[in-house]
């Protein structure tokens, strides 16, 4: 038991320290927040579509409804008969003659990453310098190009990915994820941009010169990895350029699932994570105080203060990104979900280091220890 003990509160005290990391952290993104400006530079939007996603109208529409003087918006699918495609020719239709758009039918994609075989094609497509990608489940405000390209006026500034708040559907596995993804992944985020600089991206919208996407090259390089997205930010910066973590909020509208979805697709970004970030990975040790605060109450029963001090940092601490940073509702509104979603998020990070077999756009596939994907025979 005193081993137990001694333990414990080593790791607690660890999540603490951490929780304080994450106030500072949030303090200083939002201290360096950009103005928007006036356009500087044509955009090309590209879209990899799969699958008639909730709400997929809506997020599509959003990136057609820009404040922007300069865009194209190209669509990709790998099918003719995919639902998107209805969904796609509806809003084409809706802004022909206001908006440059095209809709590209790639084929299957021979490779695991279907998403980077789509993005691949895409980029062949684009007419513009200035590459904005975005995932089918995100949402954006008629601002979100002309923040975006702000951004870009430093030449030095070779990629910028957006922070997003996670919206959840109507499932109970949803919100709980949204609460984790706006408050755990978002707080890693903050403090990996506060302690060491943006060497990464997060996939849901990033921005790259064509260029620089160029020199790391391209997707027929990053197509060969399960997280293309944080391998294509670690190359941005290992090449000399500056990546950004954008002052532009997006939505990530994660839409309802049941648990056995939920779990699945958690345990395949834990172990993608786990093989991307492998010290990282470690490092999330310190990112659930509440679980070790528990586990030291339950061998030392007059360690119950240390309870009650966790309570007060881990709250501070979500309400500073999930709040302060991303404006999320559902955190304000039902806090009492964070217990909930801290123990489960420790438990999907201890299955992520079982196993490198994922299940991904229903192909099977090891994920090889350089974060790589092979399709299983």
């Amino acid at each position: 038991m005193i081993t137990l003990t001694a333990i414990f509160s080593v790791l607690l005290a660890g999540s603490l320290a951490y929780c304080v990391l994450v106030i500072v952290a949030s303090r200083r993104y939002l201290s360096v927040l950009t103005p928007p400006s006036r356009p500087t530079q044509p955009v090309s939007i590209l879209k990899p579509l799969c699958g008639h996603d909730e709400g997929l109208e809506d997020n599509l529409r959003s990136f057609f409804e820009q404040d922007y003087r300069e865009f194209e918006v190209l669509l990709a699918l790998h099918r003719a008969d995919d639902p998107a495609v209805t969904v796609a020719e509806k809003i084409m239709h809706e802004y022909k003659g206001k908006v440059e758009t095209r809709l590209i039918i790639t084929g299957e994609s021979p490779v695991p990453n279907a998403k980077a075989h789509s993005l691949k094609r895409l980029v062949r497509e684009a007419r513009h310098e200035l590459l904005v990608m975005a995932d089918s489940d995100v949402r954006v405000t008629p601002d979100f190009l002309a923040r975006l390209t702000a951004e870009f006026n430093d030449p030095r500034v070779g990629l910028v990915s957006c922070p997003y708040r996670a919206v959840p559907g109507r499932s109970l596995w949803s919100r709980l994820e949204a609460v984790g993804m706006n408050t755990e992944l978002l707080g890693g985020v903050l403090v990996a941009r506060m302690i060491e600089g943006m060497r990464f991206a997060l996939g849901c919208a990033v921005a790259v010169r064509a260029s620089v996407l160029n020199s790391m090259g391209g997707f027929e390089y990053l197509q060969e990895y399960l997280a293309e997205d944080f391998v294509m930010g670690h190359r941005a910066a290992e090449l000399g350029h500056t990546v950004l973590l954008s002052s532009q909020l997006i939505e990530h509208r994660i839409g309802s699932q049941g648990i056995k979805q939920n779990m699945g697709h958690r345990l395949r970004w834990a172990r993608s994570t786990r093989r991307s970030r492998p010290a990282g990975y470690w490092g999330q040790i310190f990112t659930y105080p509440l679980t070790w605060a528990l586990l030291l109450w339950s061998v030392e029963p007059a360690a119950w203060p240390a309870v009650l001090l966790t309570l007060v940092l881990r709250g501070w601490a979500a309400w500073a990104s999930a709040v302060d940073v991303a404006h999320d509702p559902l955190t304000r509104k039902q806090w009492w979900l964070l217990p909930a979603q801290d123990v489960l998020g420790f438990l999907v990070w201890i299955g992520g280091f079982v196993g490198g077999t994922v299940v991904w756009r229903n192909r099977a596939c090891t994920i090889l220890r350089d974060g790589r994907l092979q399709v299983n025979p």
